[in-house]
């Protein structure tokens, strides 16, 4: 099986861009006063389907804040958030849920990447992938406004978490905080590797666990877009042993 990284197609042609936020999100955590880092990891899962309006006003205005509070707050506001969430949510800080809301304007294909870690889909390329058999698409309506008469109707794709790198592309790990024991991570290897084990085989689309700046696709997902002729999207091969 294979395995790609989905980038944004760099053509001039597509001029789209969406001025548009997820409406709630987990907040930071206050850092440690030694080493300087959040006690908890931040990631860039979005869960558009997921739906906060029946928490209490005064818990909704804290989860539309990204100023980081005391870590004894944030599991208050990630336990509100838990039972509302799909079991494989990653709920730590920067988890984004609800509708993507706001503006957009120019020109799109049928998959939209606003930047790396977010993908959209056209309605009907959607419905058409999932015809075609592709597994793990779950498409949630935006509230994007478009001043055309000919709006694009974007669905905002929520993806599932899995995958690791291969430990051969990694460096050796830092040592932990003697403080708050939290270990400061690595960037992303270039080029990186992907663990065959840990890669999943009941979805065809996912977002990288080490990585959820990354969204990755098999090459189910890679065929049928290249044979039904969707657009907006490149490909790039990765290896995984």
């Amino acid at each position: 099986m294979k395995f790609y990284e989905l980038k944004r197609d760099p053509s001039p042609r597509y001029t789209g861009n969406l001025n548009a936020a997820h409406k709630w999100g987990l907040p930071g955590v206050e850092r440690c006063p030694v080493c300087d880092l959040p006690p908890e990891e931040y990631t860039m899962g979005q869960y558009p389907c997921v739906d906060l309006s029946a928490l209490p006003p005064q818990d909704q205005g804290k989860l539309s804040d990204s100023w980081p509070v005391p870590r004894e707050e944030f599991i208050r506001l990630r336990e509100l958030v838990r039972p509302l969430a799909p079991a494989y949510a990653v709920l730590t800080s920067g988890a984004r849920f609800g509708p993507l809301q706001g503006s957009g304007q120019g020109y799109f294909g049928q998959l939209v990447m606003q930047n790396p870690w977010s993908l959209c889909m056209r309605r009907e390329a959607l419905d058409r992938l999932r015809s075609a058999g592709v597994r793990g698409l779950i498409g949630c309506p935006t509230q994007v406004r478009f001043r055309t008469k000919h709006a694009p109707d974007l669905r905002d794709i929520q993806l599932e978490i899995h995958g690791r790198f291969h430990p051969d592309c990694l460096p050796p790990p830092n040592p932990p905080c003697p403080t708050c024991g939290v270990v400061m991570g690595h960037s992303v290897p270039d080029p990186y590797r992907l663990d065959a084990a840990s890669l999943p085989r009941h979805v065809d689309i996912f977002r990288l666990a080490d990585a959820s700046t990354r969204i990755i696709a098999n090459e189910g997902l890679v065929d049928a877009v290249r044979r039904l002729e969707l657009e907006g999207v490149v490909f790039k091969e990765l290896e995984a042993r």
